[in-house]
């Protein structure tokens, strides 16, 4: 959790990565519980504008919250907290979450869809929100600069490839 802006508006930041295994025999007990825990939180803490930053790099298909989990926890969300979200950014977003919500957008109100924004890189993030106030986690760290990494070097063998250096400067 950190702060933006002069009335330092509250930025929540949720790291998938950390969310109990769906095998897990209380699973869907422990999801509930979680969401529970979640809004109360947010409650206490939102008096203004607040931003939601969801980590989602790092995260294996099985930990990620399934569909109906996101659709009852948007659905419980009290009136003033979906009005006070200025914006729900999803960092490392995957072709999962996209999916998703590409095939739910009808379903939810476009007032919310608009504030989705995709991130796909950390150093975007920086760019958008102060982060002196914002911890990621080590593991979400860790796949950003492994990310980098693997594009830095994708874009090293175009760049060394006659053929691909060609269509690029088409």
């Amino acid at each position: 959790t950190g702060y933006y802006g002069d009335g330092l508006n509250a930025i929540i930041v949720f790291a998938a990565c950390f969310l109990p295994d769906s095998s897990r025999a209380d699973y869907n007990y422990v999801m509930e519980n979680l969401f529970l825990y979640v809004i109360s939180t947010l409650e206490l803490m939102v008096a203004e504008d607040y931003m939601i930053v969801y980590l989602n790099g790092a995260t294996p298909r099985r930990r990620m919250p399934g569909l109906g989990w996101m659709k009852k926890c948007y659905q419980m969300i009290d009136r003033r907290l979906r009005k006070n979200l200025k914006s729900f950014i999803i960092v490392h977003p995957s072709w999962f979450i996209r999916t998703i919500l590409a095939v739910t957008r009808p379903f939810i109100s476009s007032k919310f869809s608009s504030k989705i924004q995709y991130v796909n890189t950390l150093a975007e993030l920086r760019e958008m929100i102060p982060m002196e106030y914002v911890h990621i986690p080590d593991s979400i760290v860790k796949y950003d600069e492994d990310k980098c990494i693997k594009r830095r070097m994708r874009a090293s063998c175009l760049s060394n490839d006659p053929e691909m250096a060609s269509v690029e400067q088409e």
